[in-house]
């Protein structure tokens, strides 16, 4: 009798030798009628629907509208994700078990607030556009009254407006449309990835039930391990722009602080995979040896790095690639969230309704 599937996590361990068989290929069948429907917004490249189909949900509605992202989408799922959300009534929505949504962080991020700041534009819950699409998500669960949901943003979130904006959030979905959340928690995604990536996960359940977030077991491959051979070229520095980056890290090491590039320890973990990393590459650099230049991440080494299987296709140029990947979710740990979530909403026993003060999220320990 055969096994049980490998999990996505398992898969990646096998990265290095690029396995023949990978996560696109054996996801369960989607069509089973037992299965937990979930829709998918902000949809980016797909990377929560891979991990929520991995734990045998079935993805019955997709938004993104950003169109590189969604040829993407398209591409590996084989229908194209619905555009913009503010323009689709919710009684356009399929009914489901589960929403996910990782909804757009920049509002939020150490990044975009001070480059926003810094212009004199407005950020967090004051910006006019993405700021005000956490309000999307509570218009769609108020009016379709999902069983539970998933939500991801950057760890900033927590301290953005001296805390302000993360307790609005936690009292809209706790006092205002009555849902149960446990404690958020930071998870750091270096257990599954040689990459440090902390993300705040937010889980709502609307009935009481007995979840706990992973303790995610360190199971993750090298980064040495997921570098491809032969690298074209074109992803070696220029001299000119790796002497400027040298300036430039000297530069802020004399004024004292940390800005510059970074050489990946190839046994070690790389720093955040951000969206700018097409400009430059300088947060992962990668050592072609004593007197040549580094090299930036080619856009399959960054899917690898997210927790993406080498079935997954990238038809868009690099520097989308390189966009839609930092933009993304490291797959794994949404995996095992995701697991848990469907566990206890399997679940028979129901804890009692609780009101809570609104607290930090728990961190991860680093593992």
């Amino acid at each position: 009798m055969a096994g049980p599937d490998p999990t996505f996590a398992e898969l990646i361990v096998a990265v290095g030798s690029v396995p023949a068989v990978t996560d696109m290929r054996i996801i369960k069948d989607k069509n089973s009628s037992q299965a937990m429907r979930f829709i998918d917004l902000f949809a980016g490249i797909g990377g929560m629907r891979l991990g929520f189909e991995r734990a045998g949900c079935m993805c019955v509605f997709s938004s993104e509208w950003n169109r590189y992202a969604a040829a993407t989408y398209e591409r590996n799922f084989g229908s194209a994700p619905d555009g913009d959300i503010t323009t689709i009534p919710s009684d356009q929505i399929p009914n489901h078990d589960i929403l996910v949504g990782g909804f757009p962080c920049q509002p939020f991020s150490i990044s975009g607030v001070s480059k926003k700041s810094s212009l004199g534009r407005p950020h967090g819950f004051d910006d006019p556009t993405q700021g005000t699409l956490f309000f999307e998500i509570v218009r769609i669960i108020r009016e379709k009254r999902p069983r539970a949901f998933l939500l991801e943003n950057v760890k900033n979130l927590v301290h953005h407006d001296k805390g302000r904006t993360y307790r609005v959030i936690l009292d809209t979905l706790e006092d205002e449309l009555g849902y149960f959340v446990p404690d958020p928690q930071v998870i750091d995604a270096q257990a599954v990835v040689p990459q440090h990536r902390e993300r705040i996960y937010i889980v709502g359940f609307r009935d009481p039930v007995p979840f706990d977030f992973p303790r995610i077991p360190r199971r993750r491959p090298d980064l040495k391990d997921l570098l491809e051979k032969g690298v074209p070229e074109k992803y070696n520095l220029s001299r000119k722009l790796w002497n400027y980056l040298q300036r430039y890290a000297e530069k802020h090491r004399e004024a004292g602080n940390g800005f510059g590039f970074g050489i990946a320890d190839p046994e070690g973990i790389t720093r955040t995979l951000s969206a700018r990393y097409y400009k430059d590459g300088s947060e992962i650099l990668i050592s072609r040896g004593k007197g040549k230049t580094p090299r930036r991440l080619t856009p399959r080494e960054c899917a690898r790095l997210m927790g993406f299987p080498d079935s997954f296709e990238i038809p868009v140029s690099d520097t989308q690639a390189y966009k839609q990947f930092g933009n993304s979710v490291v797959v794994p740990v949404v995996e095992e969230i995701a697991r848990r979530m469907v566990g206890a909403l399997a679940s028979e026993d129901k804890l009692q309704p609780q009101r809570r003060m609104k607290q930090l999220p728990l961190i991860a320990a680093s593992r």
